[in-house]
């Protein structure tokens, strides 16, 4: 079967899907879950899903696309866009918009910075995020989850004790970063009490379809699934350009130069990623490379982009 690229209005998008997960499928190396935190250590880097949600709500998928995995980091784009809504430009004086350089739990960039991170993604910049979002809300977390819930339409999702645990019980270089921006001034809430907050926001569990459909009021230009504004035009197009800068970690650049598309990676194996005003997508594979990215997942987007043409270049 041959796929050419499609005008956007004549897409069906099974087909493409299928065919990546046959090609994905055939392709070795697939790389290694996150064995640093013991609650993913032992997910099989085989297992793959794919979701395509339309911005009328349509969503397809292949694989284990209806399957459960623990977010992590793809939650950072949500808590961004919670407490951007909120604050609007005030945010932007306590985080950048730089591409890091540097692994995400880096604590060298805040000495030389004076305690302000480089973006909202890596681990420094979602603290202070959600620790914004904390003292807007009481309850970061919470309004995550709340929101994910409405926008996926699964009021099931919830947080993964387990997985909240396990990286409590290993978070002593976030901790650190947490306490070294407190002493600048760059955090409000007691150490302890953000740290919790962070942990269960890392620890949602949802599916391929369920991250493609919570995703897409980015594809709408900032418009939620009930049709109401979350954010303003402006405010979705600089949430999609620090995904699409700083979104991988520090593979951010291979990613734009590969895939074309806005998107944020989490360690457990996912990424999300959006075209703006057509569609947005999520894939799940837990083999990661060194710099924390789904192997099989930037290769399937990379496909994706090809065999549909759907890119921001």
């Amino acid at each position: 079967m041959v796929i050419m690229a499609a005008s956007t209005s004549s897409l069906t998008f099974q087909p493409i899907l299928e065919r990546i997960a046959e090609e994905i499928g055939r392709t070795p190396g697939r790389g290694r879950p996150a064995d640093y935190i013991p609650a993913l250590a032992a997910c099989d880097p085989r297992r793959f899903g794919m979701a395509v949600a339309e911005l009328d709500g349509s969503v397809y998928g292949v694989g284990d696309w209806r399957e459960p995995f623990s977010t992590q980091s793809i939650t950072k784009v949500f808590t961004l866009a919670l407490d951007l809504a909120r604050e609007g430009d005030e945010l932007w004086e306590h985080v950048g918009r730089e591409p890091s350089g540097n692994p995400f739990n880096s604590l060298i960039q805040l000495e030389y910075e004076n305690g302000i991170p480089r973006n909202p993604f890596i681990n420094a910049g979602a603290l202070v995020v959600t620790d914004r979002l904390q003292t807007r809300t009481g309850d970061a977390s919470g309004e995550l989850l709340a929101f994910l819930r409405a926008e996926s339409g699964n009021r099931a999702l919830d947080f993964d004790k387990d997985v909240a645990a396990s990286e409590s019980a290993h978070g002593d270089r976030n901790a650190a970063l947490a306490h070294f921006m407190a002493s600048y001034g760059n955090i409000d809430n007691p150490v302890p009490v953000l740290l919790d907050q962070y942990f269960r926001q890392c620890s949602v569990t949802a599916s391929c379809a369920d991250l493609a459909l919570a995703t897409t009021f980015l594809a709408r230009h900032g418009i939620r699934a009930d049709g109401t504004r979350l954010l303003t035009r402006s405010q979705a197009k600089q949430v999609n350009a620090v995904m699409l800068t700083c979104g991988t970690y520090d593979a951010a650049g291979d990613f734009a130069y590969r895939v074309g598309l806005p998107g944020k990676s989490g360690v457990g194996g996912g990424i999300i990623a959006v075209v703006p005003g057509r569609c947005t997508l999520c894939v799940w594979s837990p083999g990661l490379d060194e710099r924390g990215n789904s192997v099989a997942g930037v290769a399937a987007l990379d496909r994706f982009t090809t065999l549909t043409g759907l890119s921001v270049f």
